[in-house]
């Protein structure tokens, strides 16, 4: 999460790290898609140019177009997911 996602969601670091992404602020009808990309990128598929909406804190919709890939440590290991959007 980073200021510009704080900005456009608004949205705090602190409100949302922690927190299940997906479950907590992709509406229902996204979060299976969405899931399935962040999964992918953990098992090293890259996802390009994914559209969905994210849904600001005062419940305006965004649309997000996300790139996802995997995030590996020194050592080589999946660490988590990288997302630009």
């Amino acid at each position: 999460w980073n200021q510009k996602a704080a900005e456009i969601t608004g949205r705090p670091k602190d409100e949302v790290m922690g927190h299940d992404l997906v479950a907590e602020f992709i509406s229902a009808d996204y979060r299976e898609s969405v899931k399935a990309v962040l999964d992918n990128a953990l098992n090293s598929i890259v996802t390009a140019n994914f559209e969905f909406p994210l849904y600001t804190k005062q419940g305006q919709r965004v649309e997000v177009l996300l790139n996802a890939t995997t995030r590996r440590d020194g050592n080589g290991n999946v660490s988590g997911v990288v997302g630009v959007g």
